[in-house]
């Protein structure tokens, strides 16, 4: 659970009584739904797309939710950090002192949105190894032997490293290109060869931080069969079996596997995830039922549109569901994996002296 939370600091106006409710919920669906932190046994990783964390006026009651969600995890990449840090560093304020975080530079263009990536982690059962980078790809020698600059990705993936246990892994966070709505966009489908490629190579090199590495973020990708899955896999890169079944990450109709977890392990050949899910935190907070309990914070946004005309029923439920509280917690789910770091045992067996 989060280090500090107090529900008479909420801001006038909000409910400290709805709150309650809805932590206890949130509480309960994550001591059912997500494994519990151990010590040292097991490694709980995320990846959660917030959207426009530090870029929208949330209720201080969803910081609330968030930061009770992030506390299950040891570590959790977040795309769509904004520039404005304030909004991470309450949340981290929530969560306790021995959590930190590390965070990229803002990505300058339109299409890069003004946002960051970050890695936010418990200090308490990771180390970090002092590697961060945004990854620039290399140049490129073309067929007639002439060099040029590579065409870089919009939002540059950020790879660190980090130990736990006897594991030490690199980790490389993506927010790929939108794009067009389209499953075979062909610019997203090269983004995700290129990063997929480099990253392998990367594992490789003579002298590489870890040849372990796991590759996770909004990858925007449609279905688990279609051309920019297969750019992933071709490189190298594993999505286990108890990743592709899971539900699709995307609010709403739940149509799309956008979020993922690859891993490429060349040190620990055969680790496998022992537990992985997609939260859907909406079971919990923010339910379809509660729109009416909202309509106050909604105001008349709720019945009418900007230009004044009444909303349908119809129209009223979409205003909540996929746009208000994705605006208040996200309009992507929270992907998870948990992965074995104490490895004492297969050590010594590999060390032992046959009786």
């Amino acid at each position: 659970m989060p280090f500090f939370y107090d529900l008479d600091r909420l801001p006038p106006g909000e409910n400290p009584a709805r709150a309650a409710a809805g932590l206890i919920r949130l509480r309960a669906q994550l001591d059912r739904d997500i494994p519990a932190k151990t010590v040292t046994d097991r490694l709980l990783v995320a990846t959660w797309n917030i959207q426009r964390l530090g870029g929208l006026a949330r209720l201080a009651e969803s910081g609330l939710y968030i930061a009770e969600i992030l506390s299950r995890f040891d570590l959790i990449a977040i795309q769509e950090v904004r520039a404005d840090l304030t909004a991470l560093d309450d949340l981290r304020a929530l969560l306790g002192p021995w959590w930190r975080y590390v965070v990229t530079d803002v990505t300058a263009g339109k299409a890069g949105n003004g946002e960051r990536l970050a890695y936010l982690y418990d200090t308490r059962k990771l180390r970090f190894g002092g590697l961060a980078g945004e990854i620039v790809l290399p140049p490129v020698t073309d067929a007639a032997g002439e060099t040029r600059p590579a065409a870089q990705l919009v939002r540059t993936p950020f790879l660190a490293g980090f130990n736990s246990g006897w594991f030490d892994f690199m980790i490389a966070t993506v927010h790929l290109l939108y794009g067009k709505n389209a499953a075979g966009h062909p610019p997203r489908v090269e983004e995700v060869r290129q990063i997929a490629s480099f990253l392998a190579g990367r594992t490789k090199e003579r002298g590489a931080w870890s040849r372990n590495l796991i590759l996770l973020g909004d990858f925007n990708i449609y279905e688990p069969d279609g051309p920019a899955f297969a750019a992933l896999t071709a490189a190298g890169f594993v999505i286990d079996d108890a990743l592709t079944g899971l539900p699709k990450t995307n609010i709403g109709k739940k149509a799309r596997h956008y979020d993922q977890i690859a891993f490429l392990f060349r040190d620990r050949r055969g680790l496998r995830p022992t537990a992985a899910g997609v939260l859907d935190f909406y079971d919990s907070v923010y339910r379809a039922d509660q729109r009416g309990a909202y309509a106050p914070e909604m105001g008349p946004a709720l019945t009418h549109t900007r230009k004044g005309r009444a909303r349908t029923a119809r129209e009223q439920k979409t205003y909540y569901e996929s746009g208000w509280r994705a605006r208040q917690m996200s309009d992507h789910l929270l992907m998870w994996v948990e992965l074995p770091v104490e490895f004492a045992d297969a050590y010594l067996q590999g060390r032992a002296t046959p009786a």
